[in-house]
């Protein structure tokens, strides 16, 4: 029996050309970029086609890219590196209840630091609505940072119209867009924001770098300090290889990202023709237009989701949970608790498929065909129980 890995939202396997790329830069070209003999030449030069070549492919300037660890260095740099350079300006901050730990747990911190954050709510849909944030912005609002597609649903939030609204306001735009990167058509220096995260490893490329999009007006403190590279934004010897396999991961990733969502969303309607077909009770979260292709988020009435879990990977499909298991008990998703209310049926049975590099057709059908039995059996279960 072969496995079957549909957990691509957590990470994804490195594309074979981005292996191959990397290699001579931990073998032969090692140098550090901050050396000035010729093995540190090399490596620098190397660094900036590698930045030059992402800017390129995103509509921006070189200089508006700060490579940083991932997703998370990322979103913490644009939120504490703009937040407390600026706080002469105010103190307030938005965000949503939805958010990637790495925006919340960062957005709580500085609420110790005695700064206030607005957390917006969603609807059942896991959209932010753009009056939300209108209504919650102030004089002295200075961030707004909201990410553009949900990790756990696949909801995209109306990122355009939102920074059409904060055209005419002082505070900046910061969007976590790691899961909408590489899958929709973002132009980032077109859009109306001021600064975006993005990771190599959700796009098939190596884990450990990621960059932050800062308009070229935009000022940070860092929040490493060390030598002076990055522009003095990030210290800290750049991960040559890493940057390499970066650059082609985002080139192979930008090619045909029309061709994956099409396959993605494919795959998605072979789910639900497949849970509909065998009479199953389930329910799709998420918005059904406004959505990333790859995730496809399900509840599973009656089913405990932890015994769901375990019985797919006994059966060779990786897939997972919007909730984190800790020695033994469930904690609730916060997405989906924002979504239908704390103690709701769907927050407590609800799995996360999400399709990637390598998945086929013949995959999608499998692994539907085996959640759709096991789910049977576990509803059965409960209804004896009962």
């Amino acid at each position: 029996m072969e496995s079957i890995y549909l957990d691509h939202a957590a990470t994804s396997p490195v594309y074979p050309e981005v292996v191959e790329a990397m290699l001579p830069y931990f073998t032969e070209h090692f140098g550090n970029p901050s050396s000035i003999h010729q093995f540190g030449r090399r490596a620098r030069q190397a660094v900036d086609e590698a930045r030059a070549l992402i800017a390129k492919h995103i509509g921006a300037l070189p200089s508006e890219l700060t490579f940083t660890s991932g997703g998370t260095e990322a979103d913490n740099l644009a939120i504490f590196g703009y937040a407390l350079r600026h706080s002469d300006k105010g103190r307030h901050i938005i965000t949503s209840q939805i958010e990637h730990h790495a925006v919340l747990h960062a957005c709580e911190e500085l609420e110790r630091r005695g700064f206030e954050v607005t957390y917006l709510p969603v609807d059942e849909t896991g959209q932010v609505s753009v009056r939300a944030v209108q209504e919650a912005l102030r004089e002295d609002t200075i961030l707004v940072t909201l990410m553009f597609g949900n990790n756990e649903v696949g909801t995209i939030q109306p990122i355009t119209e939102i920074g059409q609204l904060l055209a005419e306001h002082q505070a900046v735009f910061h969007t976590d867009a790691v899961q909408a990167f590489g899958l929709l058509d973002l132009k980032i220096g077109q859009l109306p924001v001021d600064m975006v995260s993005v990771s190599a490893h959700k796009i098939n490329g190596p884990k450990g770098i990621g960059f932050l999009y800062t308009r070229e007006n935009i000022v940070l403190t860092p929040t490493l300090y060390g030598g002076e590279q990055e522009r003095k934004r990030r210290a800290g010897t750049e991960n040559v290889a890493a940057i390499i396999g970066f650059a082609k991961a985002v080139e192979l990733s930008l090619a045909n990202f029309q061709g994956k969502a099409e396959r993605y969303l494919g795959f998605s309607r072979i789910f639900f023709d497949t849970f509909t077909s065998e009479g199953i009770d389930f329910h799709v979260n998420g918005h059904q237009k406004d959505r990333l292709p790859h995730v496809l988020n399900v509840s599973f009435p009656g089913v405990n989701i932890e015994a769901l879990l375990v019985n797919l990977d006994l059966a060779g499909i990786a897939a997972s949970s919007g909730s984190a298991c800790t020695a033994g008990s469930l904690e609730p998703s916060h997405v989906l608790v924002a979504m239908f209310g704390e103690g709701h049926e769907r927050v407590m049975s609800a799995v996360r498929f999400s399709f990637g590099l390598g998945n086929t057709e013949a995959e999608a059908e499998r692994a539907a065909q085996e959640t759709a039995k096991i789910v049977k059996r576990l509803q059965q279960q409960e209804q004896f129980i009962l």
